[in-house]
């Protein structure tokens, strides 16, 4: 029996990270069963936050936007199929769990490489470079971002107390060209992500004064 053809195709979010350097791909992590709400908060950067308050409506930057969201991952699906997912059959999903986690820490080689300074008596010690993370919801919502937080609560097991299924919280930081200089390639990714909203909003229907009770503004 086949599915109902008009179904809705999901789309599913995840995170792509790219090389900073080449811009190639190196990993997709699926959010497999994203949760149903995205919670976003916009903190505007103004003269009005610092000494000089006499031009309150003059912005110094982008805001600075935060997004947290849940998901479900699960491998019981792929369980059903043991020859076709061996890998969910022997670590369940530690791998799917182990990329997301990997985002928040140095690789072994850098933290080597920091130790092989530190011993040599180098003055300066190169902080680790993380791959750029891009978050992906949609064709309309492709922003560069960094993991803040990650929180993940395992919930069933298999017989080798592998996880089979875990909720995972996720903190975005959405990185602007303050964080990330005009120059660095996600940069042109955040101006596309402002542009479209600018294209988004120049569709949005206006009001009229008089739904707002006034005739006019003084």
């Amino acid at each position: 029996m086949t599915g109902f053809p008009r179904s809705p195709k999901l789309t599913r979010a995840g995170l792509v990270l790219i090389s900073p350097e080449s811009g190639a791909v190196e990993r997709i992590i699926t959010l497999q069963y994203a949760s149903e709400t995205l919670s976003r908060s916009l903190e505007v950067q103004s003269i009005a936050d610092e000494p000089d308050r006499s031009q309150p409506l003059r912005l110094t930057g982008p805001a600075v936007e935060t997004i947290t969201l849940e998901a479900e991952l699960d491998a019981t699906d792929q369980l059903e199929f043991p020859r076709e997912n061996p890998d969910a059959v022997e670590a369940g999903i530690f791998p799917a769990l182990s990329a997301l986690e990997t985002m928040l820490h140095p690789t072994t080689a850098q933290l080597e490489r920091q130790n092989a300074q530190g011993s040599a008596g180098s003055f300066e010690i190169t902080p680790a470079e993380t791959p750029l993370a891009l978050f992906v919801w949609s064709a309309k919502r492709i922003v560069p971002v960094r993991v803040t937080s990650l929180s993940i609560t395992e919930e069933f097991f298999d017989a080798n107390l592998n996880p089979i299924r875990a909720k995972v919280s996720l903190s975005l930081r959405v990185l602007s060209v303050d964080d990330l200089g005009f120059t660095h390639r996600g940069s042109g990714l955040f101006m596309a992500y402002l542009q479209n909203k600018e294209q988004l909003a120049g569709r949005s229907r206006g009001g009229v004064l008089s739904g707002l009770g006034v005739g006019g503004l003084p």
